[in-house]
C-alpha cells in the first residue's frame, strides 16, 4: 500500500481533508457567489463527511460543515448584553440635509476627509462574537444595548463562517456586525410554497428575515436560505478607516457587499446615491438608502456622538414609495394615560410591498394641519419605510374635531393646557386599563398576554390591575378561549417566572408619567430599592441627575397618590423588584463616575455595576459633580463637556489601575 492510500484511507486525516475543501466550496458558493463545483459533487463530499463522523463521533466538532443545524429547539432567547452598544443613525431623506450632515462634518475636521458609501441593507442587524477564531455567539440588536442570543439559528447561516483565520493584530475576542436579510427570490419562492399549502403570504423581506432568525427550531431557519452582509469590526484591530475594515472581512471571510466606494466629495455621494435609486431593482435585496460614513477613525474619533449616533455616519435614505387612496374613517383609540390619538382608516394600498389600512394621526392639530377628512383623496408613504404617514391631501378641509365623548366608556374628553393632547379623565376607562396592563405585560416580558387575553380576563371580570394577572390560576386560564392545559400551564408559569423583577424594569412596568426605560433605571440605580423610592421626597427625587423638577412631583405624586395602592397589591402577591446591589464603602466611596465611548475590555453596564460596588456611582451625564470620566474610542460631547469643566479624564487603562487587587 502507498503512502498516499494510507493516508486517504486514515479517518481522522480524511475528515480534515473534507472539512477544508467543503469550507472552500461553501465560501465560494455563498459568499463569493462563485460556485467551484456542481451541487452533486459538494453533496458526495459532504455526504461521506457525515458518514466518517457518524462512524467515529470521536472525530466530531462542534465547527464541522455538517453542524452548522444542531437539530436541538429553545424555548426561548437568552438576553445579551453587547460588548460595545450597537448604535442608531441619523436619517437624511434629501439633498438639502445630506449637505447639511456634510457642512457640519468639514466644519468639525475640516475638508481633507473622504466618505466610505456602502448600500444601506434592509435587513436584521446581528453581532457575531468570534472566541480564537472560532463563533461563539449571535446576537440580535435589540435595543442596542442588550439583544437575543440567536447562535443555534444564524449558525445555520451559511455565509456565516463557524471558524475564522483572525486578521494579525485583532484580539483573542472581538465581534463582527452586520445584516442578516432575505434575498428577494429566496423571499418569493416561499411565498410561492405558502400559496400552495394554502397559507397566508409574508408581507416582506426584512420582516421575514427578523422572524427566521427568531424560529425556536433552527431546522425552520436554515430551509429559508438567509444571506448576510458584514460591515463592523470591533475592536477594529490596525484597521485606520471604514475601508480597512471592509477589506479585513472580506480578507478573512466575510462576505461583504461590493458595492461600496470611497468619495471625496459630497456632491460624489449625491451622485452615487442616484445611481444606485436608479438601479436598486437590479439587486437580489433589498436597500433603502446608503450609509455615509466619514472613512477615517482619525476624524471619527473628533466628531464623536450624539445621543445613541455617532456624528461622523448617516443613512442617506431614499424617498418612500407613495400611493394615493381615500379615507373611509377618522377613529380614536384610548391609550393608557387616556389620551385619545386619531387614526385614518383608509381603503387598502399597497405601499412599498405593505398594504395599509390604517395610518395614525396623532393629535387633533396634526389632522387639521393637513386637512384630512372622511372621503379626503391622501397620498400615502411610509416614513423611514416603516410606519405610513399621509403625505398630502387632495382639496384638503380643515375642521376635524375630537369627540367631546371617549369612544370606549362615554367618559368626559378635555384637553389640559399647555399640551395639545385631548385625554379621557374617567379613571375608570376600560380602554386605559387594557392599555396599561398590555404596557406592565410586556415590560415585565410576560409572553402571551396580548390584547385578545387580556380582553378575555377583563371581561370576565377576573382581571382589573397588573397585581390580578398574578393570581390568575389555571382553571381561569383554561376557561379562555384559545386556551389548553398545556398552553394555559404555560401562561401561568410564565406570569410566575415574572414575579422577581429588575427594579428598573418594575418601574417602568407601572406606568409612572414622565417615567419611561432610561429615567426607571435612572431611579433605581440612584435609590437601589422600592421601599426608599416610594419614601423620596421631591428633594430626594431631585437630586437625581437627569430627573428635573417636573418628573420628580409626577414619581412623587405616584407614590403618594394613586399609585401607592397598586405598589402595594403587587408586593402583596408577590412581585419582588429586585434591589440594586447596595452602594457600600470601597476606593470608591464618594466618587462619581461618567462612561463615555466604547471599552476595550469590558462592557459599559459591567465597568458602572463595578464602580458602584466599590463604593462609587455611576451616572449617566458629566456635571461638575462628576469626578472622573473614562472615555474611550469614539467619545463625543460627554468627553467635550468635561474638558471645559476641567475634570479628571482617564482612559480605560488608567481606569483599571484605579481598580483594587
Amino acid at each position: 500500500m502507498t503512502k498516499a492510500k494510507k493516508r486517504k484511507a486514515d479517518p481522522a486525516v480524511r475528515v480534515e481533508e473534507l472539512r477544508v475543501v467543503i469550507r472552500r466550496y461553501e465560501h465560494a458558493y455563498y459568499v463569493l457567489d462563485a460556485p467551484e463545483v456542481s451541487d452533486a459533487e459538494y453533496d458526495a463530499l459532504f455526504l461521506e463527511l457525515r458518514r466518517i463522523e457518524d462512524d467515529r463521533p470521536d472525530l466530531l466538532t462542534r465547527d464541522s460543515p455538517t453542524q452548522r443545524v444542531s437539530g436541538e429547539a429553545s424555548d426561548q432567547f437568552a438576553k445579551v448584553r453587547h460588548r460595545s452598544p450597537m448604535l442608531s443613525l441619523q436619517n437624511a431623506f434629501d439633498e438639502a440635509e445630506i449637505r447639511g450632515f456634510d457642512k457640519r462634518v468639514r466644519a468639525a475636521v475640516g475638508d481633507k476627509l473622504v466618505y466610505c458609501a456602502e448600500l444601506k441593507i434592509d435587513g436584521l442587524a446581528m453581532s457575531l462574537t468570534y472566541a480564537k477564531g472560532r463563533l461563539q455567539r449571535a446576537a440580535t440588536r435589540g435595543d442596542g444595548t442588550t439583544g437575543e442570543d440567536v447562535t443555534a439559528n444564524v449558525r445555520t447561516i451559511r455565509s456565516v463562517p463557524l471558524n475564522i483565520t483572525p486578521a494579525k493584530g485583532l484580539p483573542d475576542v472581538f465581534e463582527v456586525r452586520g445584516e442578516v436579510y432575505f434575498p428577494i427570490a429566496g423571499f418569493e419562492k416561499l411565498n410561492r410554497e405558502m400559496e400552495a399549502a394554502g397559507k397566508a403570504r409574508f408581507v416582506n423581506p426584512r420582516n421575514t428575515a427578523a422572524g427566521s432568525v427568531r424560529q425556536i427550531d433552527p431546522n425552520v431557519t436554515a430551509g429559508r436560505d438567509l444571506q448576510t452582509f458584514m460591515y463592523t469590526l470591533d475592536p477594529a484591530g490596525p484597521a485606520k478607516s471604514q475601508w480597512d475594515v471592509l477589506n479585513t472581512l472580506e480578507s478573512m471571510g466575510f462576505r461583504v457587499n461590493k458595492n461600496r466606494r470611497r468619495l471625496n466629495s459630497i456632491d460624489e455621494v449625491i451622485d452615487y446615491h442616484a445611481e444606485w435609486q436608479r438601479r436598486r431593482h437590479e439587486l437580489e435585496y433589498e436597500i433603502d438608502g446608503m450609509v455615509v460614513k466619514v472613512d477615517g477613525f482619525a476624524p471619527q474619533l473628533e466628531l464623536g456622538f450624539v445621543a445613541r449616533s455617532p456624528r461622523w455616519a448617516i443613512a442617506f435614505k431614499y424617498a418612500p414609495e407613495q400611493a394615493e387612496t381615500e379615507v373611509e374613517e377618522i377613529a380614536c383609540y384610548v391609550g393608557r394615560t387616556g389620551v385619545l390619538t386619531p387614526v385614518a382608516h383608509v381603503k387598502p394600498v399597497v405601499v412599498g410591498g405593505v398594504t395599509i389600512r390604517n395610518v395614525t394621526m396623532h393629535n387633533e392639530a396634526q389632522v387639521n394641519e393637513k386637512g384630512v377628512y372622511v372621503g379626503a383623496r391622501v397620498s400615502i408613504h411610509r416614513a423611514g419605510d416603516v410606519i405610513p404617514e399621509i403625505v398630502s391631501v387632495k382639496d384638503p378641509k380643515p375642521g376635524w374635531k375630537m369627540p367631546a365623548n371617549c369612544p370606549v366608556c362615554g367618559g368626559e374628553v378635555v384637553r389640559e393646557e399647555p399640551y395639545i393632547a385631548h385625554r379621557c379623565i374617567n379613571p375608570f376607562c376600560g380602554a386605559q386599563r387594557l392599555e396599561r396592563l398590555r404596557h406592565f405585560a410586556a415590560v415585565m416580558d410576560i409572553e402571551g398576554l396580548g390584547y385578545a387575553t387580556l380582553t378575555q380576563v377583563i371581561d370576565r371580570g377576573v382581571v382589573e390591575d397588573p397585581s390580578d394577572l398574578f393570581r390568575l390560576s389555571m382553571d381561569q386560564v383554561k376557561e379562555l378561549e384559545g386556551f389548553a392545559d398545556k398552553s394555559a400551564a404555560n401562561l401561568v408559569d410564565r406570569i410566575a417566572a415574572s414575579q422577581r423583577p429588575e427594579l428598573w424594569r418594575f418601574l417602568d412596568a407601572l406606568g409612572i408619567p414622565q417615567v419611561g426605560e432610561a429615567t426607571a433605571m435612572l431611579l433605581a440605580n440612584d435609590f437601589g430599592a422600592i421601599d426608599r423610592l416610594r419614601d423620596a421626597s421631591e428633594e430626594d427625587l431631585r437630586r437625581v441627575e437627569g430627573v428635573g423638577p417636573n418628573m420628580a412631583h409626577e414619581v412623587h405624586q405616584y407614590f403618594h397618590g394613586a399609585g401607592a395602592e397598586l405598589v402595594e397589591k403587587l408586593l402583596a402577591v408577590g412581585v419582588t423588584p429586585e434591589a440594586v446591589e447596595a452602594v457600600g464603602d470601597g476606593p470608591f466611596t464618594g466618587k462619581t463616575f461618567v462612561f463615555t465611548g466604547t471599552l476595550e475590555t469590558m462592557s459599559r453596564p459591567d465597568a458602572e455595576a463595578l464602580v458602584r460596588k466599590l463604593g462609587g456611582k455611576a451616572a449617566g451625564s458629566v456635571s461638575a459633580k462628576t469626578d472622573y470620566l473614562v472615555a474611550g474610542p469614539g467619545a463625543g460631547s460627554k468627553l467635550e463637556k468635561a474638558q471645559k469643566l476641567k475634570l479628571n479624564i482617564l482612559d480605560e487603562e488608567q481606569f483599571k489601575a484605579l481598580l483594587p487587587g
